[in-house]
């Protein structure tokens, strides 16, 4: 759905029950999500966006029997698994799959939360059903500059949970009070800084990747 109508779509997803609903759409405007957000409390409905790639639970075999893939995540590069994904970048996403992919782990869910201001699935909601998941043993979360998220993740993760994270923010040379990419994706007040999420994983425990490139190696090590 474009933006203008993509808020009204996912009303109509929630009034008719739908439990899972992606919303792929970039550009929604925020006074609508925070409409959505105000109807969709206490609805069975679960928003996972918007402005993200989706999810993937990859089944086994060529088939992908038993899996199950909804957005636009490229299905090839996933294997069944063990590693939980969960990451405000889409392309970040693929690329800690590809490498999990490539090292043997596979992935038993792969969740792209999306990069705008307001969104329903939050990186915290994610860690919490991963850390509950039998068939879960790592997990990699993704976050990026803008908004406090990944910290609330990273004190929960400090205290509850019981399975090795490792970690990857994105935007350290972004200038302040610029929008980098993604709607939510900036610092403003002097909050949301890379420096400031980098550190609270450091202080949880979480296995900080340095750049893009070693955020699958960085969780085996740990593990």
């Amino acid at each position: 759905m474009p933006p203008p109508f993509a808020a009204d779509a996912i009303l109509e997803a929630v009034d008719a029950g739908v439990e899972v609903i992606v919303a792929v759409t970039e550009g929604i405007p925020v006074r609508d999500m925070i409409e959505v957000k105000r109807v969709m409390e206490g609805s069975k409905s679960r928003l996972i966006g918007p402005n993200c790639p989706g999810l993937v639970t990859p089944g086994t075999g060529e088939d992908s029997k038993g899996g199950c893939r909804i957005g636009i995540a490229p299905g090839y590069i996933h294997k069944k698994g063990t590693i939980g994904v969960v990451s405000r970048s889409g392309t970040l996403t693929y690329e800690a799959v590809w490498q999990l992919t490539c090292a043997g782990k596979g992935q038993s869910t792969c969740v792209g939360i999306g990069g705008d201001p307001v969104n329903g699935t939050s990186h915290l909601d994610v860690i919490k059903m991963f850390n509950d998941d039998p068939e879960t043993e790592g997990i990699i979360m993704i976050g990026e500059i803008g908004g406090s998220a990944e910290e609330e993740a990273a004190e929960w993760i400090k205290d509850n949970c019981k399975k090795p994270v490792a970690g990857f923010i994105a935007g350290t040379t972004a200038p302040p009070g610029r929008r980098m990419g993604h709607a939510g994706a900036i610092v403003s007040g002097g909050k949301g800084t890379a420096e400031a999420k980098i550190a609270a994983f450091k202080d949880a425990g979480i296995a900080v990747a340095e750049t893009p490139s070693q955020m699958a190696e960085a969780l085996l090590g740990l593990m």
